[in-house]
């Protein structure tokens, strides 16, 4: 019985010992947090490289840029063809918000995001609202460019059974007024993962 209970007590101290204990960890570290499915990181790094990209772009540019010009971006719909569930505003809201920090450009949130300001235009009859308060028509800015874009997946098997992953990043700044592509930028994330590694 003795034993029986030593045993039990080993047991339990190891499996103890071999528990994993929640901790941080660097979300944007592409060196040590592999994963065969898209990460934080992959996005982190496609976005701020293609943002760096439009930011020093002469095209990008306003022509008053010396006198605080500043294009105006409607940001497209980003198409996930991929295996997996992606939130591709993950991607476009890290690109968008590099844009804006760069003082370069300014990002429309009005056509299909965000209906606060044609709702708060309603309120021009609203007996409950200062008339004076209620911001006019005529006033939203239209964008100069429409930044849109796909993800997409490829999968290779390899002759030793691992499979090789590879992501395309893939974005396009369109000028508005004419159709033209002012921007294009590709960025691949490669990985090699088991066979049996799942990545969707």
């Amino acid at each position: 019985m003795k034993k029986y209970a030593l045993a039990l007590a080993i047991a339990a101290t190891t499996l103890a010992g071999c528990k994993t204990t929640t901790a941080y960890i660097d979300a944007a570290d592409d060196k040590t947090n592999i994963v065969a499915a898209l990460s934080y990181a992959d996005f982190n790094k496609a976005a701020n490289e293609m943002a760096d990209e439009i930011i020093a772009s002469k095209l990008m540019t306003h022509p008053q840029a010396d006198v605080g010009g500043r294009y105006i971006v409607y940001v497209n719909n980003i198409e996930n063809d991929t295996m997996q569930r992606l939130d591709t505003d993950q991607l476009t809201k890290s690109v968008r918000v590099k844009l804006l920090q760069s003082g370069k450009f300014l990002v429309t949130t009005v056509f299909g995001e965000d209906d606060a300001t044609k709702k708060m235009r309603e309120l021009k009859d609203s007996k409950m609202v200062k008339q004076s308060s209620v911001k006019g028509n005529n006033q939203v800015l239209a964008p100069d460019f429409s930044l849109s874009g796909k993800i997409l997946q490829r999968n290779a098997s390899l002759d030793n059974g691992d499979t090789r992953i590879e992501y395309y990043f893939q974005m396009s700044m369109t000028n508005i007024e004419n159709g033209l592509a002012y921007w294009e930028g590709e960025r691949v994330v490669g990985k090699v993962a088991d066979g049996d590694s799942v990545s969707w």
